[in-house]
């Protein structure tokens, strides 16, 4: 059974009304237990009554009771039986044309969305400019959408803060958690009307000298009583409790107020009014003060109010008697708003079912903007459920925390929750080598963020390097080592809120040895180069663009086939196609050189050839003899790995005269 209505504004049914003839006795107790906010006694009581009535002309009695009963387990958040009452209600045709309504709500925090959607639209067939039901059916589509795209938070029920009953409302502060709990323990043996259990109290946890929470236990001091107290806040130097208190009267409704009670050492003070406030006609509730201190935030059923309860403010150097300030429509609803947690002076967190939302009460977070408005977010799954989902409170800078939530209990009891949202995991991994594809250790790579981020690192015994990035930042990467050029690559992180892993690699060509250019290729015994060759050309000229001080000779060879005269012109025209290309590129025509070798060079067999071809062995020269006694096959393979473009740096030192 839900806690909330037993430290809040208590919406009771106006008027008692006393039934008389065959409703007797029994009747006039359950609308009276209603009225005074007793839930738990008038579920009861009705319950009672409903399986009384069993004849025919007790039909529409029948249906009377079984919304009544409806209406008590809503309040208790039981919603399940909820809707199962207030659909026999419907069967026995009790004539209330909010009937679909509740039976859509009902369904609604009980998360069965397709029935209450169903629900929803029945009844704005009926009234269709009712705004309630109209924000209900966008939250039964709103639902669906949020737990199908879960947010990154992690949510664990806290069970070394937890009991048997209902414990919610945390509040950190300092070093210390407070809690409120209905637990068998609690002051006084006085159960809750409201409720069935036991009227709250304020708990406290501490650490141990290892920095664990410990098990929770009663403030020391006064401050509790018979009453319910509980939902806490603290003044910026956390020496003044702000709290709730709800007190059973017997002449008159259940009285809410707003208490304060100071610390003294390890002890709290017997409690007292907030003398701000001195109205004593209406309620106020669920206090949270601004770290700041600036203002106080609460809730209320005072004059001005949109629903059930609001959330108001005042500020604190108000003096008393001064008017709350009603935080407008942009947060109150004709709903429930409550439980405020005042994160600074422009963010706030609160709970609402008035609100597109997944059910019950949902947390919001809304940001006063620099026009002077709010700006309202449900936080989502799966920090928000079906259930109640309310009183949340952070680690002062830190996206954690804890949360109560009705969710996981059929007994309507509410739970501590943990909430964390872990650091985004955005990182960028690659592997640095050389033109043939042996790992470069030692190599510098330097990456700059438009951030302003501009970090280095060196490359592993393998190569291999990582950065951890933030979301949405373009960078520039270069890596160099000795003996090798320069190489640059820029690129630009991803938006979306979720772990992410790039993968940059850099090939750095050889200051002493040719560098083989793969990926070229020419027509048939012809110079012209064909579309294809582009990428591995455009990525040659990007090597010379970000090495502008070298120069280098770009040669061809060929295979064995063919006479060397045919061969060393051939080869001579391709080498001179690439450095027209480079030129056209925009590469100054002095740093390019080219010569066509022919065969006279064939390849030795590299570490990566060997990788690729095991028929070959490392260290092995393709020349003509070699290859002449190499199977059809092999000869094609040798032929093929001869056939080759290559660039060779020539100087380090060239200077432009443009």
């Amino acid at each position: 059974m839900s806690r909330l209505d037993v430290i809040m504004i208590a919406v009771c049914i106006a008027g008692c009304v006393l039934f008389t003839g065959c409703k007797g006795a029994k009747m006039s107790v359950a609308d009276e237990q209603m009225a005074r906010g007793e839930y738990f006694e008038a579920a009861a009581t009705y319950r009672k009554i409903y399986n009384k009535l069993k004849k025919p002309s007790e039909r529409a009695l029948r249906g009377e009771v079984a919304y009544k009963l409806g209406v008590a387990h809503s309040k208790l958040n039981q919603n399940a039986r909820a809707a199962g009452a207030f659909r026999n209600a419907l069967r026995y045709g009790y004539p209330d044309s909010l009937l679909y309504r509740h039976i859509a709500k009902a369904l609604h925090a009980d998360g069965r969305y397709g029935e209450a959607a169903e629900a929803y639209r029945q009844y704005l067939m009926m009234a269709p400019d009712d705004e309630s039901a109209k924000s209900g059916l966008r939250g039964v589509t709103l639902a669906d959408r949020m737990k199908a795209n879960p947010t990154r938070y992690k949510v664990a029920n806290a069970k070394l803060f937890n009991s048997r009953r209902s414990d919610f409302a945390p509040a950190l502060q300092g070093d210390k958690l407070y809690i409120t709990t209905t637990n068998e323990k609690v002051t006084g043996n006085a159960k809750s009307e409201v409720t069935g259990v036991k009227r709250g109290d304020i708990w406290e946890v501490s650490k141990d000298e290892h920095g664990k929470w410990q098990r929770p236990e009663p403030v020391k001091g006064e401050l509790n009583t018979e009453a319910d107290e509980g939902i806490v806040s603290f003044s910026p130097d956390g020496r003044l409790m702000y709290f709730t208190r709800a007190k059973r009267r017997q002449d008159a409704d259940t009285k809410v107020e707003i208490m304060t009670s100071a610390r003294s050492d390890a002890s709290w003070s017997e409690a007292r009014s907030l003398d701000l406030i001195e109205d004593t006609v209406y309620n106020y509730g669920h206090p949270s003060v601004t770290p700041s201190g600036k203002y106080i935030y609460f809730i209320s059923d005072r004059p001005g109010t949109y629903g059930a309860t609001d959330i108001w403010r005042m500020n604190m150097d108000a003096k008393a008697g001064s008017l709350p300030e009603n935080l407008g429509p942009a947060i109150n609803t004709s709903g429930r708003e409550m439980f405020p947690y005042a994160f600074s002076d422009s963010i706030l967190y609160f709970s609402s079912d008035g609100l597109p939302g997944m059910g019950g009460l949902d947390i919001f977070k809304a940001q006063l903007t620099p026009a002077g408005a709010w700006k309202v977010t449900n936080m989502g799954v799966p920090v928000n459920s079906a259930a109640d989902d309310f009183g949340i409170t952070f680690y002062p800078g830190k996206e954690s925390g804890y949360f109560s939530s009705g969710r996981g209990d059929a007994r309507g009891y509410d739970h501590i929750y943990s909430f964390e949202l872990p650091d985004l995991k955005v990182v960028i991994t690659g592997t640095v080598t050389d033109f043939e594809e042996e790992p470069i250790a030692g190599a510098r790579i330097r990456i700059i963020g438009k951030d302003g981020s501009n970090r280095r690192a060196v490359s592993r015994d393998d190569g291999t390097f990582s950065f951890d990035l933030e979301r949405g930042v373009s960078y520039v990467m270069q890596a160099g080592a000795k003996g090798f050029l320069n190489a640059r690559q820029e690129f630009m992180t991803d938006t979306a809120e979720q772990d992410a892993e790039y993968q940059i690699d850099f090939m750095l060509a050889s200051l002493t040895v040719p560098n083989v250019v793969e990926n070229i290729f020419y027509d048939y015994n012809k110079a012209t180069l064909r579309p294809e060759s582009a990428v591995a050309l455009d990525s040659l000229a990007q090597i010379l663009r970000d090495n502008p001080g070298i120069t280098v000779e770009m040669s061809s060879h060929t295979d064995r086939v063919g006479s060397d005269a045919y061969n060393d012109r051939l080869s001579e025209s391709r080498a001179k196609s690439v450095v027209d290309y480079l030129i056209a590129a925009g590469i100054e025509p002095a740093r390019l050189n080219w010569k066509g070798y022919g065969k006279t060079q064939p390849k030795k067999v590299t570490k990566r050839i060997a990788r690729l071809y095991p028929q070959f062995k490392e260290g092995e020269t393709l020349d003509e003899d070699y290859v002449n006694t190499l199977s059809d096959e092999d000869k094609a393979a040798a032929d093929q790995i001869n056939r080759r473009t290559e660039f060779k740096v020539t100087s380090t030192d060239f200077e432009s005269p443009l």
